[in-house]
C-alpha cells in the first residue's frame, strides 16, 4: 500500500524592518502557505508584524507507514506564527506507524509562535511524534500541542492505538525541557485514569519563553480554572491542560494562547 510521505522547510529572516521568506522546500503530501496578514495591525506600527505559515497535508491524514518531517528557521529579529489549515486526523493503522518530526531553529530576539491546531485519534490509529527545538535566549517562543481522542459527538471512541510524544526544548545549545508522553495499548483505559486523564478525552500541552514568564503565570492559571495547571521553571512556563471534548478544549485555549502571543491568533483558528 501507497504511503503518504511529505516534507517542508522554510526559513525567515529580518529584511528592512519586516519578516520575509528567505528559502523554501517542499516535497510530496506536505505544502506551505503564506497568507498576507489581515486584522488590526495598528499595535505594529513600530515593529514588524511578522509572517504567517500555513502546513497543509494534502494527503488528509495519517495512518501506518506515513512520514511527515517540517523543519523551520528564525534568524535574529525575525517574527513567526506556524499553523495547520485544520486538525490533523490519525486513522487507525492496519501495521506500523505515522511518524512526525519537527525541528525549529529561533535565532536571537526572534518571536516564534507555534500554533497547530488539533490532532484528533481514532480508535487504532497510531502516531509517533518528536519535536526539537533550538532556541536563543533572548528570543521568544510559545508552543502548544493538543490531542483529542475521538469525536465525542459522533459517538466515537478510542479504545486502543498508540500516541508517542517526544519534546527537546534547547536554550543556546542546553537542553532546558524534555518531555515524552506515551499512549500504547488501551488508550481508553489508560485515560480513565486519575493518574493520567482522569478519563478527559482532550488534553493540551502549552510551553512559553519569554522575559515575562512570572508575570504570565498568574493569568494564565486563571484562564485555565481547575482543569488545568501552570509552573515557571528556568525561565519557561509550561501548562497543561485537559477538557471533556474537542470544543471545551478550544473554548478555554483560545483566550490562554491570545493571552500568551500577544499578537492575533491565526485566521485558520476561527473559521
Amino acid at each position: 500500500m501507497q504511503r503518504a510521505k511529505g516534507r517542508a522547510v522554510a526559513d525567515f529572516r529580518l529584511t528592512a524592518g519586516r519578516t520575509r521568506l528567505a528559502r523554501l522546500h517542499q516535497a510530496g503530501c506536505l505544502k506551505l502557505r503564506f497568507p498576507t496578514v489581515f486584522g488590526d495591525v495598528s499595535q505594529y506600527a513600530e515593529r514588524d508584524p511578522g509572517a504567517e505559515a500555513i502546513l497543509i497535508n494534502s494527503s488528509g491524514g495519517l495512518t501506518g507507514g506515513d512520514r511527515l518531517e517540517q523543519s523551520f528557521s528564525l534568524e535574529a529579529g525575525a517574527s513567526l506564527s506556524i499553523t495547520t489549515q485544520a486538525c490533523e486526523r490519525v486513522y487507525r493503522a492496519a501495521s506500523g506507524e505515522a511518524r512526525m518530526r519537527t525541528s525549529i531553529s529561533v535565532g536571537k530576539g526572534a518571536d516564534l509562535a507555534y500554533l497547530p491546531q488539533e490532532t484528533i485519534l481514532f480508535d487504532g490509529g497510531a502516531l509517533s511524534r518528536h519535536i526539537e527545538i533550538d532556541c536563543a535566549a533572548s528570543s521568544r517562543l510559545l508552543l502548544v500541542e493538543s490531542v483529542i481522542l475521538g469525536r465525542t459527538l459522533m459517538g466515537e471512541r478510542v479504545r486502543r492505538g498508540l500516541f508517542r510524544d517526544r519534546w527537546r526544548i534547547r536554550r543556546d545549545g542546553r537542553l532546558v525541557h524534555a518531555d515524552d508522553l506515551r499512549f500504547d495499548g488501551e488508550i481508553e483505559r489508560i485515560a480513565a485514569s486519575t493518574a493520567s486523564l482522569g478519563g478527559a478525552r482532550a488534553f493540551s500541552t502549552i510551553l512559553l519563553q519569554a522575559p515575562d514568564v512570572e508575570a504570565v503565570l498568574d493569568a494564565a492559571r486563571a484562564l485555565l480554572g481547575p482543569a488545568g495547571g501552570a509552573s515557571v521553571f528556568d525561565g519557561l512556563v509550561l501548562i497543561r491542560l485537559v477538557a471533556d471534548d474537542g470544543f471545551s478544549l478550544r473554548k478555554r485555549l483560545v483566550p490562554l494562547l491570545s493571552k500568551l502571543a500577544k499578537r492575533p491568533l491565526p485566521r485558520v483558528w476561527s473559521t
